[in-house]
């Protein structure tokens, strides 16, 4: 049986990147808040979300409770399993629904339905935030407030202004934060940046990252949101709609999962998947912010994202790569890839999804668990038995485990590897592309300092409206 629950009670731009350099300077200059956690054993972690991802994420970051205590849960879904989506994959499936699974797990923990009402405890060193997208920036810019390390799933932010924010609170705070982008600490990942960064494919002209495969939520979902259905007794459902506009209950179509269809609620595909498909490509060649993007989308809708789209990036030159650089995201099923194949070797099959850096001497294929594969194959053979596979294998001992890289970096007084130093801009950048999903058809000028661009429409999306006795002062226009 499950414990009683508490319940509801109302409550100068900096450089837009840090190189692998400035990391290692920031490691020892920590505040002393942050320093002083590492004469911590066990940390004492609170969770804003205990279901779904949620759960992964609680798990991960206490390996399993092993090396450090859950103490605190909060979720808004208060059973225990239930019937899930219909369009969930195994995987998905497989993840807890409601608290319960949590609430058994970690027996002493506190079970909440509010985070406020959990926020009112000091008695914890961390959080994690494994919310719809439209509650990230607010939980976590209340838990920075206190002085805690936090830990968010991705995208870091809904919105362009509250990843700013988040990263500069979190600076001023000095505390230790972590994106959940697992993509980040794996092998692949980590072994395409060093050869990209070697010169290997020589400076990159143009950069493609794509999803070939349907959105993940129910199809023709708009459609279905008609009427409402009774709110399942153990659903707090005020605390879910949280910041965004009410809306009523239907089961399936928000909670659980498929929030991640709505403008009000999600990010799309685009914002689902870009800070995990993205990052290697921001990442290896150290884009900063973009200077002009523009969007093509499958269809135009006030509510629901785009089916399918392609948003194309303008950025300015790095060491890595050519003036009038290009980066091209693509997401849903089309007829063709928006790539030029007579910039591909002769047979080259575009993969089913990753991201493709096309270079003087050749193009790289970068997923997250396998080595980089290099075209033409003939060409770069020598250079792929030998020093990448040795390269691959030494990242791969490592072993490199992203959730318990932020407990880590806590205890050892250092910043994570996807902190939000890191993750801000790289939030941004993903999050530039979806106002454009929603102004398509148009080129965007992006003046990043300023947070605005040349169209009124798009610059009106950058930051987003809070509900009523919702709001918080960091997120104030």
């Amino acid at each position: 049986m499950m414990k009683n629950v508490t319940s509801t009670s109302p409550l100068t731009r900096r450089q837009f990147g840090l190189s692998a350099a400035a990391w290692v300077g920031l490691a020892g200059a920590l505040p002393g808040r942050a320093r002083a956690s590492s004469r911590l054993r066990r940390l004492r972690i609170a969770c804003v979300g205990a279901a779904g991802k949620g759960w992964d994420d609680l798990r991960g970051v206490s390996g399993e409770g092993r090396f450090h205590d859950i103490v605190a849960l909060c979720d808004i879904d208060h059973r225990d399993g239930g019937e899930q989506p219909p369009n969930l994959t195994a995987v998905q499936r497989a993840r807890s629904l409601g608290i319960g699974a949590a609430a058994r797990m970690f027996p002493k923990a506190k079970l909440y339905a509010d985070y406020r009402r959990m926020f009112e405890r000091e008695d914890f060193d961390a959080v994690t935030v494994s919310t719809p997208d439209h509650m990230h920036a607010t939980v976590a810019l209340t838990a920075l407030a206190m002085g805690k390390h936090v830990f968010v799933q991705k995208p870091l932010t809904q919105t362009v202004h509250e990843s700013r924010v988040l990263r500069e609170v979190a600076r001023a705070k000095g505390v230790v934060t972590h994106m959940g982008n697992q993509y980040h600490s794996s092998t692949g990942y980590r072994c395409a940046v060093q050869v990209i960064r070697s010169g290997v494919i020589g400076k990159v002209r143009e950069a493609h990252s794509f999803l070939t495969t349907k959105p993940v939520w129910l199809p023709n979902i708009k459609a279905l949101a008609v009427g409402e259905d009774p709110v399942p007794k153990d659903i707090h459902w005020n605390e879910w709609i949280g910041v965004g506009q009410p809306r009523s209950y239907k089961a399936h179509l928000y909670h659980n999962f498929n929030w991640r269809a709505w403008k009000e609620y999600g990010t799309g595909s685009l914002g689902d998947m870009g800070c995990h498909v993205m990052d290697v490509v921001v990442w290896a060649l150290d884009l900063g912010a973009p200077t002009a993007l523009r969007a093509e989308i499958s269809g135009q809708d006030e509510l629901v994202y785009p089916d399918a789209s392609t948003v194309v990036y303008e950025f300015p030159t790095t060491p890595y790569t050519h003036e009038g650089f290009r980066y091209t995201w693509s997401d849903g099923v089309k007829k063709e890839q928006p790539i030029d194949q007579s910039k591909l070797p002769e047979g080259f099959k575009i993969p089913g999804g990753g991201s493709l850096f096309i270079g003087d001497q050749g193009i790289l294929h970068a997923s997250p668990g396998s080595p980089p594969r290099l075209y033409p194959q003939e060409k770069f053979h020598d250079y792929t038995v030998g020093p990448l596979k040795q390269m691959f294998a030494d990242l791969a001992a490592e072993k490199l485990d992203h959730y318990l890289e932020w407990p880590n970096a806590i205890l050892a007084g250092r910043p994570a590897n996807s902190s939000f130093d890191v993750a801000g801009p790289l939030n941004e950048t993903v999050m530039l592309g979806t106002i454009a999903q929603r102004v398509p058809g148009r080129r965007l000028v992006w003046d990043a300092a300023g947070l605005r661009f040349n169209d009124p429409a798009a610059t009106a999306l950058v930051r987003r409206q809070y509900r009523p006795g919702w709001e918080i002062d960091a997120l104030r226009a």
